[in-house]
């Protein structure tokens, strides 16, 4: 295994089928989107699984910096575009994998497994893995150029306090209820 993979896995805490997607579409957008600067890749990820955390280890998109946009579509596609070129590509992971039956799934993630059952799966989780390591870019990815506006850079927004939990929270994100300026959480509990 490459060296920048392992500190993927380490960084994630385990090897997995989602961290070797992230960790493939990662490795093909870095050479043409090498960035000359922070924060001149912007990802936009359409997913909350493990694959985004390779993203952005490998790529330097995180939300702190402003660059690492998530859409919960709860589609392998990642969407980069590169400030640099005025450029954009998206990346779609091919549904290339045996579909497991979400009873299955359901069984490995609650624990409910007979020590076979998840040798077999964790097999099958390993064989997966491995083949998305191994690949051709164009069998498991599909890829091409799409026209987006630029993203917003990061901003910073000062901070102004909660009337309602006395907690500081973004101007920008300030709300109006029973007459206070209040956080999102508060003005939630006012409209439920």
């Amino acid at each position: 295994m490459e060296d920048d993979f392992n500190e993927v896995v380490k960084f994630h805490g385990h090897t997995c089928p989602g961290i070797a997607i992230g960790y493939r579409v990662a490795k093909y957008v870095k050479n043409p989107y090498n960035r000359s600067e922070d924060e001149e890749l912007v990802a936009i990820v359409e997913n909350s699984s493990c694959s985004v955390d390779a993203i952005q280890l490998l790529l330097g998109c995180t939300f702190g910096k402003g660059n690492f946009i998530f859409k919960d579509h709860g589609k392998h596609v990642y969407t980069f575009y590169s400030r640099d070129h005025d450029k954009a590509i998206r990346i779609y992971f091919k549904n290339v994998l045996p579909n497991t039956d979400p009873a299955v799934m359901k069984r490995f993630f609650s624990g409910q497994m007979s020590p076979e059952e998840r040798e077999r799966f964790m097999k099958l989780r390993e064989e997966a893995t491995e083949y998305i390591l191994n690949a051709p870019d164009e069998e498991i990815l599909e890829v091409r150029e799409v026209d987006i506006p630029a993203p917003p850079k990061a901003r910073i927004h000062p901070s102004i306090e909660c009337q309602e939990c006395g907690e500081a929270f973004m101007e920008v994100r300030g709300r109006t209820a029973g007459g206070k300026i209040v956080c999102e959480e508060c003005y939630q509990k006012f409209v439920s």
